[in-house]
């Protein structure tokens, strides 16, 4: 049986002060259309995910899309973890144009720079 791929709202970072503390203390890399910070859970809890879309992604519907797309990628890949973190995922400008199918691979190759996954085959190009 495999795992369900839910992302309830107790996997979700909403507290600023979470935010704030991964920005100062945790790790920081860029993949593609995303940029990736994290840090170690706090004990007891599974994998959570922050996302934070400026202003600079565009108007409010390339936004909220850019959301979707990378909650999306997370709820597919959540699993694949190698240990449960906190992880902030920032889109950049460049989501606008991504698919979904970008965003995973962007998000993916992030988590094997980071060693947050296994690595697996190398992406595509």
């Amino acid at each position: 049986m495999s795992a369900r791929l839910t992302l309830p709202r107790a996997r979700r970072i909403r507290r600023g002060g979470d935010f704030r503390r991964l920005k100062a203390d945790g790790d920081r890399l860029a993949s593609g259309s995303l940029v990736l910070n994290w840090g170690p859970c706090p004990p007891g809890q599974g994998p959570r995910l922050g996302v934070i879309t400026s202003r600079s992604v565009g108007p409010a519907v390339d936004r909220n899309r850019a959301r979707r797309l990378i909650r999306e990628a997370f709820r597919h890949h959540q699993h694949e973890l190698l240990r449960p973190v906190d992880l902030i995922l920032i889109a950049r400008q460049s989501i606008r144009t991504a698919r979904l199918a970008d965003v995973e691979r962007h998000l993916l190759r992030g988590l094997r720079q980071a060693r947050l996954v296994n690595p697996g085959p190398p992406p595509a190009p």
